[in-house]
């Protein structure tokens, strides 16, 4: 079998430097906009008053964040300054076309922060959605930003938003590797770990505290989990042969990985913390990449028992795995969605590699990319958005798509390749 994970393990070799958590990149993701949703929400989002300067740059954060999703059409405000407390023409705002508007200051509170507040008002209602104050440090007010993005989003959609989400990915460029994390929209992104070899399979904890990742010391891969707070790490799986693809348990207490100490790749859990490993499958060929279901009961991975890679699904107290894909004759890397409803997964069609998604309760597939080489999905902790690795003009890219395949956009770095990537779990 031609797994993306066996195929990497067979020829990589590591010696891994590491940075301290905090340490800012030199090349940010941008992002390109290729796809919108069917009914975007016309929302005008007013220049925030007070501070001009921070206040046009916290504006922008807000403006992007919501036109980045493709659910809103940004009416334009005419370079119109409200606060929260300014008088509003609902009428005028209605003529514009606006079905929504968000009007707020940007200040200093006694203890010199800045703060930030907003109203958001249903123009045609006339009424008051609602608003919230935020205090940051001036270098954070990127993250106020998209924190008035989410609330806006979770108000006029009923679902929560992502804005204040991160996400890691590894970058390759020229010859050197590093683990990278960055806000959702690419931006603010920061090394944790730079290596002249590959790092892999970056994956969070649910807290969002930690990252384990596969990085090859000492001439072999090794499983190792990383305080982004400290930058401390820790070997958890470190057995004869190789330790490869991490997944956190819901809870947060267990990984699911793959070894081989004992012959073939098969899938073991283990403590977050290390210790002894339990095996949940035993077959004769490969299983590997494995993902826990967000209700923590199955374990869903990818195997090649019935002579070509299908994604089955276990119980996570072990037991025998059932078959999960049936269509086609190469599916590969499972990623349930937080939700519990759809598994994303990389398929082969006519020779492309693409990435698909299952609705498990009727187990209809639907394909979302046209693209060639797509692997690595991760689902956006809301469901809604699924990021993975492709290839563009022989270059490593990230795109992200919608569930439902409308909205689409891409991530790109201009000075290397963009792979591995991982969207983090909501913020506290």
């Amino acid at each position: 079998m031609n797994l993306p994970n066996t195929r990497r393990l067979a020829t990589r070799l590591v010696a891994t430097a590491l940075l301290c958590w905090g340490s800012l990149a030199h090349a940010q993701l941008s992002i390109e906009i290729t796809g919108a949703g069917a009914n975007q929400i016309p929302v005008a989002i007013a220049d925030f008053g007070g501070d001009a300067g921070s206040g046009r740059a916290l504006t922008t954060v807000v403006r992007g964040d919501l036109e980045r999703s493709g659910l809103f059409k940004l009416v334009d405000t005419g370079g119109a300054a409200l606060t929260e407390s300014s008088p509003i023409d609902f009428g005028g705002w209605k003529a514009r076309g606006a079905d929504a508007l968000s009007a707020g200051s940007l200040g200093r509170s006694p203890d010199g922060r800045m703060e930030a507040r907003f109203r958001l008002y249903d123009v045609n209602r006339q009424s008051n959605l609602g608003g919230a104050a935020y205090l940051t440090a001036t270098p954070q007010l990127r993250a106020a930003g998209h924190r008035i993005a989410d609330y806006i989003y979770e108000k006029l959609t009923g679902e929560r938003g992502v804005f204040s989400t991160r996400i890691a990915y590894v970058l390759k460029s020229g010859g050197r590797y590093e683990l990278q994390i960055a806000d959702s929209d690419g931006q603010n992104a920061q090394t944790a770990l730079v290596s002249r070899e590959p790092i892999i399979s970056p994956a969070w904890s649910p807290d969002g505290s930690r990252i384990a990742y596969v990085s090859f010391e000492n001439k072999k891969p090794i499983i190792f989990v990383h305080s982004l707070a400290t930058g401390k790490r820790q070997v958890v799986a470190n057995f004869k042969g190789s330790n490869s693809a991490p997944a956190w348990s819901p809870d947060g207490s267990r990984l699911a990985i793959v070894l081989t100490k004992d012959g073939s790749s098969q899938i073991y859990t283990i403590g977050a913390g290390g210790g002894s490993p339990m095996r949940l499958t035993s077959s004769a060929g490969i299983d590997t990449e494995p993902q826990f279901s967000p209700d923590g009961a199955y374990v869903y991975f990818t195997s090649d028992r019935g002579g070509s890679p299908q994604i089955y699904r276990v119980s996570a107290s072990g037991g025998s795995p059932e078959r999960v894909t049936f269509e086609g004759s190469y599916n590969v890397s499972p990623r349930p969605s937080p939700d519990g409803k759809s598994l994303a997964f990389i398929a082969r069609r006519e020779g492309r590699f693409q990435l698909a998604v299952m609705d498990l309760s009727s187990r209809q597939v639907q394909v979302l990319s046209d693209s060639y080489k797509d692997e690595s999905p991760s689902f956006a902790p809301n469901s809604r958005m699924i990021v993975l690795a492709t290839e563009v003009g022989g270059r490593g890219v990230l795109s992200a798509v919608s569930a439902d395949g409308r909205i689409k956009q891409r991530l790109s770095v201009a000075a290397g390749d963009v792979r591995e990537p991982a969207w983090g779990p909501f913020t506290k």
